[in-house]
């Protein structure tokens, strides 16, 4: 078993990386109108996520709970 003192230092550590941590904005009705336009229109995901201030990452995860596809993952 670890002693207090690494466990308290672990801690704090810890405690600093899940401050540098941002919270998730959340998506409106707008953004899902523009995100699906996108897809449509099928503009390159790089410019999407500069356009909608979002993570490539993101936008690609929300097109899939959607159902649209972007980039690669078209069809």
């Amino acid at each position: 078993m670890a002693n207090r003192r690494e466990r308290l230092a672990f801690n704090s550590h810890a405690g600093a990386d899940m401050a540098k941590m941002k919270k998730a904005k959340r998506w409106t009705k707008k953004e899902f109108r523009e995100l699906k336009a996108h897809s449509k229109a099928k503009t390159p995901v790089i410019k999407i996520s500069k356009q909608m201030k979002r993570t490539v990452g993101a936008l690609r995860q929300q097109a899939s709970r959607l159902g649209i596809g972007l980039g690669h993952q078209r069809m």
